[in-house]
């Protein structure tokens, strides 16, 4: 080689294939991008699904679990074995899960931008902001000193300015959506408190990410202060852009398509195309990828479209892959980084000293607004929870080399201890035990014929709208004696939406959330709305509560409770069909009933809808219902007679009572039951005198309705002496099929041999022996029914003794036991839902 030879260089790279050709070939998966990616994928979910469930007793969000994951898979567990990393989480593997992980958090933004009320923002009252930014103020502070604290102690070639920025952000920020999660959780979203700080969280959430832009255009550019500013600038454009141009053009996507049809598969794409579009140009502009996907999801009109958007995305985008962001976090976190006495002793000082900076800020806003210092610390703790937002700031900061990993990894147990002390620090201050409030009229027995009946009816689809509205006029609503409705419209939680209340004062939904049951309750509403203005005895105030179906009965009972009401309506888990029989429309609808059985502060009445002809504005000489009440004896029936009673009023109501009288044959066998129970032994005087008591509570009920209706036409008394439930299914079977509905008592923890054996059978235990026979499908009725249980204290379990035990201090419960005997309570470990047998 001559000395003009021109010098080449060979360079060597190995190309990462996709795909493997199998193992059979005698190839590694796990050196292939694609089966090292799903293995990742699985380890990740199933860690974070492992945490979520080991925390699930502790009312822990989501995001804790999801982090924790992360930090056993990295290197601060699993991740310090060195054959672990390198085999499942090679540094060339990496890319491609963050890459995912963070295409997962743009669609996830751009979900959140979709659920984000704009115009709630003008609603939220000077308290709301005045708690944001008083829980603001002080931890940036705390943030500006600790960024110096860690700055001394670690890496002093970070850039300060963006160092300062980023961890003030970080100490900052509520995480809303992570706050209404634990509110529904400790059951607070329905109270002031949980209001206020969902209220002040979104403020503080919109002064965040302004805050984050500024602090990433900042990152990118400290050196340059006109490139910083050219951010700023682009981004506005790209906000108004959306605004003006992106707005106008998805509302006529929306114009275009008709009322009740889907949306076009073409327009779907090309929105969720736009989000990427979105994502590109706002990372180009030297802005976050994710605030593009927010602010095109911002923009978007809520209604129908928004509806079909998140039904396609969220299951995949929350369940799947935006894990993988809080997971990548972890996998980043070392806490071995954290190293010296000094450091950890700043750790947890910052830590106290950020929780303590939130809670003094709330206080003092608390105070000035008089409210109690217990409610300020309360909500001060509710402001300390953290989430998404911090983990970007955290994340970006750490990309851009502007926080150390020491810096990371304190900061992320800061994260975790900050939003993990939240649930228990408010449960032990707030004391979230169920409270009582002091009100009689918990039954309708105890409401006076000429007092308000308030009445919480519960409706799971526009289908049991029409029965309910005719059996509530039904009732007898007079101005002597109005009813109160409160309509709740049960909606089951999916996803992250927090379960919440949400009165409706407005035709249209002051939350996006009840966009997915916008056109039910809109339904529901005008209906009830529609009765009401017709009927000048009877208020409605509607409402709609989105939870879990195991919890659905905590919002239902605890709303009865605060508004007092003494009766609770709710239907049943079936409903008929063409031919006549009755099919389950959802068996989670059966569970919400059986706990609201348990848990109800009132009396409770089980729907079963077989239509009911309206009996509106009938007049005295026309024929309306033809209702038939089923008596055998005890609270229930009598709370069942009370009601008949009121609806014996109404002009339009025909009423059989039918009293069902025990025989010779089941006066024995009464007898003989209580002989052997014990045998060798006299028979207990309790359990004697409670019968006497029942039965002389039902002989005075009965015959002081019979005074009152002795010269009543339009009420029929009869009576039938059977022996045993085969006789009664028989004397039931035999009575006329001109009724429109039938009520009955549950019967629950009544001894009788007049329904022995009827439960052997049973497919519904929750309705009672004569309940489960009305609503089978081979009874062969038509007829409604509805099925009435007396409250007689709190107490109740579902599979547990003392069920109707009355609780301390409520003062109905002393005027009630005086004047009623309380029910035999079933044994330990009894099925409360089991009828008792002889």
């Amino acid at each position: 080689m001559g000395d003009n030879a021109t010098v080449s260089h060979m360079i060597c790279y190995n190309p990462t294939k996709i795909t493997t050709n199998g193992i059979w070939q005698g190839e590694n998966p796990l050196e292939y991008s694609l089966p090292l990616f799903l293995l990742q994928l699985i380890l990740v979910v199933a860690a974070t699904r492992l945490f979520v469930f080991i925390l699930r007793p502790f009312h822990q969000p989501r995001v804790v679990a999801e982090i924790l994951g992360g930090l056993t898979l990295g290197p601060t567990l699993l991740g310090r074995n060195q054959a672990f990393a390198t085999t499942v989480f090679p540094l060339r593997g990496t890319t491609v899960l963050e890459t995912m992980a963070n295409v997962g958090l743009l669609y996830f933004m751009f979900m959140l931008g979709l659920e984000t009320d704009v115009l709630s923002m003008k609603r939220i009252g000077r308290k709301a902001v005045a708690v944001a930014v008083a829980s603001t103020i002080l931890p940036l502070g705390i943030g500006v000193a600790f960024s110096y604290i860690v700055r001394y102690s670690g890496d002093t070639s970070m850039k300060p300015g963006t160092h300062i920025s980023f961890l003030a952000v970080a100490f900052s920020v509520t995480a809303f959506p992570v706050l209404a999660r634990i509110l529904a959780e400790l059951k607070l979203i329905n109270s002031e408190i949980g209001r206020l700080a969902l209220s002040s969280a979104i403020v503080s959430d919109m002064f965040s990410w302004f805050l984050l832009a500024f602090s990433i255009a900042l990152a990118d550019n400290e050196t340059s202060s006109l490139a910083a500013i050219w951010v700023v600038l682009s981004t506005a454009v790209f906000v108004a852009f959306s605004i003006f141009v992106i707005r106008p053009c998805v509302s006529w996507v929306i114009r275009r398509t008709p009322e009740g049809e889907s949306f076009n598969d073409f327009y779907i794409c090309v929105i969720l195309a736009g989000v990427m579009i979105s994502g590109f140009i706002t990372d180009a502009l030297g802005t976050h990828s994710v605030f593009g996907g927010f602010v095109f999801g911002l923009v978007i009109p809520s209604g129908p479209l928004t509806i079909t958007l998140i039904e396609k995305l969220e299951d995949f985008i929350s369940g799947l892959l935006l894990p993988l962001y809080f997971a990548i976090s972890g996998l980043k976190t070392d806490i071995s980084a954290i190293k010296g006495t000094f450091t950890w002793a700043a750790l947890i000082f910052v830590i106290l000293l950020a929780c303590v900076g939130k809670v003094a800020g709330t206080v003092v806003i608390a105070l000035f607004y008089h409210m109690s210092i217990r409610e300020g610390i309360t909500l001060g703790l509710l402001m300390n929870t953290k989430g998404l937002i911090e983990m970007i700031v955290l994340n970006v900061g750490v990309d851009q080399k502007f926080l150390d990993e020491e810096s990371f990894a304190i900061m992320v147990m800061i994260t975790i201890v900050m939003t993990a002390v939240v649930v228990p620090g408010v449960s032990v201050i707030n004391k979230p035990s169920r409270r009582l409030i002091s009100y009689k009229r918990r039954t309708i027995e105890l409401s006076k014929q000429d007092t308000e009946l308030r009445v919480l009816v519960c409706i799971h689809t526009p289908r049991n709208v029409p029965t309910i509205i005719n059996l509530i006029d039904a009732s007898n609503p007079t101005k002597k004696s109005p009813i109160c409705i409160y309509v709740l419209h049960l909606v089951e939680l999916s996803g992250r939406t927090s379960a919440m209340l949400i009165v409706h004062n407005t035709r249209k939904p002051d939350h996006p959330a009840l966009n997915r049951t916008q056109a039910q309750s809109d339904h529901i509403i005008n209906a009830f709305e529609n009765y009401e203005q017709h009927s000048g005895c009877v208020s409605v105030q509607p409402l709609t509560a989105i939870s879990p179906y195991s919890t659905m009965h905590e919002d239902i009972c605890n709303l009865a409770e605060d508004k007092r009401v003494a009766f609770i309506i709710i239907p049943f888990h079936k409903q008929q069909t063409i031919d006549g029989g009755m099919e389950p429309t959802n068996m989670a609808f059966r569970l919400v009933n059986q706990n609201v059985l348990v848990n109800a502060p009132c009396s409770v009445g089980i729907l079963v809808d077989r239509s009911l002809t309206g009996a509106n504005h009938l007049s005295a000489n026309q024929t309306g219902h033809q209702v038939a009440l089923l008596f055998f004896g005890g609270p229930d029936d009598r709370e069942a007679l009370s009601y008949a009673w009121r609806m014996s009023e109404h002009p339009g109501i025909n009423l059989t009572l039918v009293h069902f009288l025990p025989g010779e044959e089941a006066a024995q066998t009464i007898d003989q039951s209580q002989h052997f129970a014990n045998p060798g032994e006299p028979k207990r005087l309790t359990v004697e005198t409670d019968n006497d008591i029942e039965k002389k509570l039902d002989e005075r009920c009965l015959h002081e309705f019979r005074m009152h209706h002795e010269n009543d036409d339009s009420v029929l008394y009869i009576e039938r002496v059977v022996n045993n439930g085969e006789e009664t299914v028989g004397a039931i079977r035999a009575m006329d099929d001109v009724h429109d509905l039938f009520i009955v008592g549950r019967g629950q923890g009544m001894i009788s041999a007049l329904t022995a054996g009827l439960t052997d059978w049973s497919e519904c235990p929750e309705l009672g022996a004569i309940g489960d026979l009305l609503a089978s499908s081979d009874f062969g009725t038509s007829a409604s029914v509805l099925v009435i249980q007396q409250y007689v204290g709190y107490g109740s379990q579902l599979h547990g003794e003392n069920l109707n035990t009355p609780s301390n201090g409520d003062d109905a419960n002393e005027e009630y036991r005086s004047n009623h005997s309380t029910r035999t309570p079933p044994t330990r470990g009894q099925n409360v839902y089991q009828q008792q047998q002889l």
